[in-house]
């Protein structure tokens, strides 16, 4: 398997699928309830297109096979997927490179923090306030998924890493939010008549 197979299966959602599967063979519907149930729908972009999509990418590539089919009730026959040895392979490869190497990420929050100085200092006071209003609401429901999946006993800490990874990230950008703010509001953080690159003022046109 070479590095263009690979590509074909880089879709981030591919290494959801792979991690529970790691757990236990499953059908596709069984992972997006899964996915769904450990808050993991907020970090991959989850439909049921997109995860027949990938599941399909997977099996097409050797990565999972399937294997037997199952019923519940009236419900339609569903396909168990499996990890196959080179399925295992990739993904502990896969994972361990993610880890080691940091990827360029181009956030759109990003973006728009290098155009700050367009809002003016109240605009953007007001604007930074809503997102931490908002930010810190998203914390407050990580942490309460994190501590209720520990509370069930039903999925281990390891399992949950990444829910403390994001509690920690949404904190680092309330601090950073709330710093910038202070600053404004201090006058510590100098803002020019002309915001350059626009070619506009703060209060407008002239």
């Amino acid at each position: 398997m070479g590095e263009n197979d690979r590509r074909k299966v880089s879709n981030p959602l591919g290494l959801a699928v792979l991690g529970l599967l790691a757990e236990s063979p499953a059908h596709p519907h069984a992972i997006a309830a899964a996915l769904r149930e450990r808050g993991m729908d907020r970090v991959f972009k989850l439909t049921t297109g997109s995860l027949y999509d990938v599941v399909r990418a997977l099996e097409r590539a050797g990565w999972i096979e399937a294997g037997e089919t199952v019923r519940v009730g009236a419900r339609p026959e569903r396909t168990v997927y499996r990890h196959t040895a080179l399925g295992r392979k990739e993904f502990v490869r896969w994972v361990d490179e993610l880890i080691r190497v940091p990827a360029e990420e181009y956030p759109k929050f990003l973006s728009a923090v290098s155009y700050l100085g367009i809002l003016g200092p109240e605009g953007a006071v007001a604007a930074l306030r809503e997102r931490a209003g908002r930010v810190r609401a998203a914390r407050e429901e990580t942490l309460g998924l994190h501590r209720e999946m520990l509370e069930s006993g039903e999925v281990p800490r390891l399992f949950l890493v990444e829910v403390e990874y994001s509690a920690r990230m949404q904190e680092a950008e309330l601090g950073w939010i709330e710093e910038i703010v202070g600053d404004i509001e201090a006058g510590r953080l100098s803002w020019p008549d002309q915001v350059a690159g626009t070619g506009r003022t703060v209060a407008g046109d002239q």
